[in-house]
């Protein structure tokens, strides 16, 4: 029996070296799910974007914002005026916190008068918004120590800087209002590429694509009556879930729902683009599936911001990210429905949605054609 064993296993083992792809699965997909998973699940955040409200215009206050940037938690994104820049900053995603300094902040420190500096947090990701106030809180305690130690003599009163934070969208820090846009998103994701992927190839499979080609039918007008009904499907599956999580979860909507509609139908048209280049290259169901679930799964669970903060990611991990039509996706998402944000906010992001669904389109109607002729 062992001979058999041996004999057996010899021969399969052959047949793997014979086969480069089961090579490769076996040997470097580990190495790179290892690469991915090691670098991205990584929950510490770094150069978390920071923009300065400095009322006082003073060195103690210069010396707060030197305090914050050069903790290595904090990247000054630039200096605002009011409280209309503050929001529009904010909204566009371009700053995570907002720095506001009082007037008379230097008088009261060297006065040893009790002071509060305030911290301005975007709160649509309850985890970043906690993780970024306790870095707030450590900083402004730090260095309100160290101007406590300048007091000569010991028996003098001691300068007292406190701060007080401010969430916004989230007061609450309520993880669900985070988490049910990226589930919008990641759901709708791969059930479009997945089931888009899998209609052509399916006629592939049955044998009834020669059939087709020999019909008036032409190759425009066979993509289109194959995914309009998908697209339609999954922009009621996400319209299903975003108004459950309004009921259920008491999930805001502060924006418009003319630009969300939009935007859900934007995202949905480049991820059945995404599924008819996979069907256009896979000869089987099995095959489109797994390169379907490969390509939209671990991208959008990992690199579009949805779970882990992208900026905590090597920048290597960052670029990648930026081919993943999600992390846009997800910002227009938070952006409109808990800050109320408008398209002046997002314009941005949905244009990268615009043009990774153009280039998607396109490739898959190269290779769609090349087949059909």
């Amino acid at each position: 029996m062992i001979r058999t064993v041996v004999a057996v296993a010899t021969k399969e083992l052959h047949q793997i070296l014979r086969d480069p792809r089961t090579l490769a699965i076996l040997l470097l997909f580990p190495a790179f799910m290892l690469l991915i998973y090691g670098y991205a699940l990584n929950f510490d955040l770094r150069d978390v974007r920071l923009a300065v409200q400095d009322q006082d215009r003073s060195t103690e206050s210069r010396a707060l914002v030197s305090a914050f940037t050069n903790s290595g938690y904090f990247q000054l994104v630039g200096y605002v005026d009011s409280d209309e820049e503050i929001t529009a900053l904010v909204n566009r995603n371009q700053a995570r916190a907002v720095l506001v300094v009082p007037s008379r902040f230097e008088q009261d420190v060297r006065s040893r008068r009790p002071t509060t500096v305030q911290v301005i947090i975007d709160g649509d990701n309850a985890n970043t918004a906690s993780t970024v106030m306790g870095y707030a809180q450590a900083i402004v305690a730090e260095f309100s120590t160290a101007i406590s130690l300048r007091a000569t003599p010991l028996n003098s009163p001691r300068a007292s800087i406190a701060l007080e934070p401010r969430i916004w969208y989230n007061p609450q820090l309520r993880s669900t209002l985070f988490l049910v846009p990226g589930l919008i998103a990641f759901i709708s994701m791969v059930t479009a590429v997945v089931s888009t992927a899998l209609s052509v190839v399916r006629e592939k499979e049955r044998g009834t694509m020669e059939q087709i080609r020999m019909s008036p039918i032409g190759p425009m007008s066979f993509v289109l009556g194959k995914t309009l009904p998908y697209l339609a499907l999954s922009f009621v599956a996400a319209l299903l879930i975003l108004v459950t999580a309004r009921i259920l979860f008491d999930l805001p909507m502060r924006g418009s729902w003319v630009l969300l509609c939009g935007s859900i139908l934007l995202f949905l048209i480049g991820a059945q683009a995404q599924g008819l280049l996979i069907s256009s290259i896979a000869s089987s169901q099995q095959v489109a599936f797994q390169v379907a679930l490969l390509s939209s799964f671990l991208p959008t669970f990992i690199l579009s911001g949805f779970i882990f903060p992208l900026s905590s990611m090597p920048v290597v991990v960052q670029g990648i990210s930026h081919i993943v039509p999600a992390r846009y996706f997800l910002v227009v998402l938070r952006a409109i429905v808990l800050k109320g944000a408008g398209l002046a906010a997002v314009w941005e992001q949905l244009v990268w949605l615009a043009v990774f669904s153009t280039v998607a389109l396109a490739l898959a109607s190269l290779r769609l054609r090349r087949e059909w002729s």
